[in-house]
């Protein structure tokens, strides 16, 4: 007798949301998945993708649209008060670790085409109230859809966790960020020194200066919770470019763009109740300095999908994919919390701090132990293209 087909029910229409999608249809499930909004986009402009992202992409068969026209990372700096460089980091073309900066919604288009190809059906504007540990998500229309899994992939603000009371914390960071595309200059397209991504710093601003792509590049405007002036929308130009002046030319193209967004860290009790999964922002927001948020997601959305492959029980499969996937995840969090701590030092001591970050040996590796990670569910002829 043949096994029924097993169905998922997903809210969130996001990294973590559309890689779950992609991998439980590609291992023939049922996929079912909710966006809030009338059609699938993301804030925050670009991303970085490192080694263990790019895999999770070729796993679930979305590598080739995900990193068309996209840029190769090759160098990161971290540029002083003085514009003096006091850290660069070096990824050379034939080495073991790839990595691209890209732009955000390219990465979304690319995960969901890979969704449908696979049979995965995407609703728009379904909002979702909440979920029930027996499988049943519950739609804002007051709608109850019966699933063997839930997955609530729904973002930092989640219904589905919070209706789980899984929160074990939510702490706001004490900065964040103004995120937006502004068009690359045929200038930047040549000069060597914008080849590479700059952090630049201005007392506690700073500013991340990152290609996506032959026609864009990605700022980040990073300030405190506390400096008011700096976060708002429109951007203040004259007010980032007393900051930067060295960057002066560079505001003036932002024009009405940008979205201002704190920085959060979420934990949960457990990443599960019942047979309703929590991942991405949901369970595990972090913050954005080892540039991993969307690669732990989608790693988790991978790797869910991976141990109910496997595991005909779905709630020992869902304690069997916590305990092996959190640890990973939460060693994450705390080192990009604690590479954030330097930020409300003083310029000489933060300085001193990158400089000996980045020649410690241990450090490194501890930085780069989620980046160089091998996703469950990825294989090396995953990625090669069939016939």
């Amino acid at each position: 007798m043949v096994a029924a087909r097993r169905h998922v029910e997903i809210a969130g229409a996001g990294f973590a949301g559309l890689t779950a999608a992609a991998a439980f249809a590609r291992r023939g499930w049922s996929v079912r998945v909710h966006e809030a909004a009338d059609r699938l986009r993301t804030a925050g402009a670009g991303i970085y993708i490192y080694e263990n992202g790019l895999k999770v992409f070729e796993a679930v068969g979305a590598y080739e649209a995900a990193t068309q026209g996209a840029f190769p990372g090759r160098a990161r700096e971290m540029r002083d008060d003085a514009n003096n460089t006091i850290a660069r980091i070096e990824w050379p073309a034939d080495g073991p670790m790839r990595m691209f900066s890209i732009v955000r919604q390219n990465c979304i288009d690319a995960l969901a085409a890979a969704a449908r190809r696979a049979g995965a059906e995407i609703v728009t504007a379904s909002e979702v109230a909440g979920a029930e540990p027996d499988g049943v998500l519950v739609l804002a229309d007051g709608r109850r859809l019966a699933a063997d899994l839930v997955i609530g992939a729904d973002g930092v603000g989640s219904a589905v966790r919070d209706s789980l009371a899984l929160m074990r914390s939510f702490r706001r960071l004490p900065d964040g960020a103004i995120r937006l595309l502004v068009p690359r200059t045929a200038d930047e397209r040549r000069a060597p020194e914008t080849q590479s991504y700059i952090e630049y710093w201005s007392g506690r601003r700073r500013l991340l200066y990152t290609p996506v792509s032959d026609q864009a590049v990605y700022l980040a405007l990073l300030c405190p919770l506390t400096d008011r002036n700096a976060q708002r929308i429109p951007v203040d130009v004259d007010l980032w470019t007393r900051s930067f002046p060295h960057l002066a030319e560079l505001f003036p193209r932002i024009g009405g763009r940008g979205r201002w967004d704190p920085f959060v860290v979420v934990r949960l009790k457990r990443w599960s109740s019942g047979r309703v999964a929590m991942i991405g922002d949901a369970a595990h927001a972090m913050a954005p300095n080892l540039g991993q948020g969307g690669g732990c997601g989608m790693m988790n959305g991978l790797a869910l999908a991976v141990h109910l492959d496997r595991q005909r029980d779905i709630e020992a499969g869902l304690a069997e994919w916590e305990r092996s996937e959190r640890p990973l995840t939460e060693h994450t969090q705390r080192i990009s919390t604690v590479y954030g701590w330097p930020g409300s030092w003083p310029p000489w001591l933060r300085a001193r701090f990158y400089d000996f970050a980045h020649r410690n040996r241990w450090i490194e590796r501890q930085r780069l132990r989620t980046a160089t990670h091998v996703p469950l569910g990825w294989t090396p002829d995953c990625g090669v293209p069939a016939g």
